[in-house]
């Protein structure tokens, strides 16, 4: 495939999200002293109340929300890849595909994700919007890529946000993938956009990415 880039979004595409929520809530808990909270605060999250004021008001903690908030973002997390998704990074590598990270989020949180995730350096290209100055839908974000590999002619961008993650590539000429949520997502899929933010296809496992 070597006329092709293809760029992958990283929350709730590449791993999921909640693995991020979950890592970060043990590190907290232990941090304050009560391993045993980070159950708690997935309830808390679950019941849609604010995990951190919760756990701070249950043990009476001498903390702020931003002390919780610094350690949610800036700990190594424990996440792993969902089976069969390094296996097929790798063959599409092999096959002379470009690949490329466009992932929301912050420099160190992001970049930690990457590293725990085992796919630091993989990528012939990573924007991430803080280091970059620009957040998904962005046009800028899409056409960097682009720039990058122009004597590439086939661009397609895999995630799962439908709010954001379409929308540019659909105007750009992108073949667009969506990755359908499951019971495991943060963030529900919205398919009553308009026409333009709707994927061109959507897949229920990375590998039937090219199929």
């Amino acid at each position: 495939m070597e006329d092709y880039v293809i760029c992958f979004d990283l929350d709730d595409t590449l791993y999921k999200e909640i693995d991020y929520l979950k890592s970060a809530y043990r590190e907290i808990a232990k941090s304050v002293g009560h391993p045993e909270a980070a159950g708690l605060m997935l309830d808390w999250y679950q019941a849609g109340e604010n995990a951190f004021k919760k756990l701070i008001e249950t043990y009476g903690l001498k903390v702020g929300i931003a002390d919780l908030l610094k350690i949610y973002r800036e700990h190594y997390p424990d996440i792993h890849l969902d089976k069969g998704v390094k296996e097929f990074l790798v063959g599409l590598k092999g096959d002379g595909t470009k690949l490329g990270l466009i992932s929301d989020g912050r420099s160190l949180t992001q970049r930690n994700k990457i590293r725990a995730l085992g796919l630091e350096g993989f990528f012939d290209i990573e924007i991430i919007s803080e280091e970059f100055g620009s957040e998904k839908p962005c046009p800028r974000n899409y056409q960097a890529v682009m720039e990058k590999f122009p004597e590439r002619k086939k661009f397609v961008y895999v995630g799962d946000n439908t709010a954001k993650d379409f929308v540019a590539p659909n105007q750009l000429g992108w073949r667009t993938v969506c990755l359908a949520q499951d019971k495991r997502n943060i963030h529900r899929q919205d398919m009553s956009l308009g026409k333009e933010y709707m994927p061109q296809r959507v897949i229920t496992n990375l590998e039937d990415t090219t199929r």
